[in-house]
């Protein structure tokens, strides 16, 4: 026998979905936020990661080609 037909048998009403909390906590307004803090902790990780390489490439980017070219430092491999 079912859960809804068991309580129906006994007269008691249907039984009600607990509400989802709405008090989470957001560090950063632009950052998404999760029910689940290990689900937070992996998307601010992934955004941190994702802006780590952006910053690495822009810095190979200096240091390969922009340095040398304005003659801040020689290449190793070009002498």
């Amino acid at each position: 026998m079912g859960e809804a037909r068991r309580r129906a048998d006994q007269g008691l009403p249907p039984r009600q979905v607990k509400a989802k909390k709405e008090n989470s906590f957001k560090l950063f307004s632009w950052l998404p936020s999760a029910d689940n803090p290990r689900e937070q902790f992996y998307s601010i990780t992934k955004i941190g990661a994702w802006i780590g390489i952006g910053l690495l490439a822009v810095a190979w980017i200096v240091v390969r080609f922009v340095g040398p070219a304005l003659g801040w430092w020689i290449p190793a491999d070009s002498r």
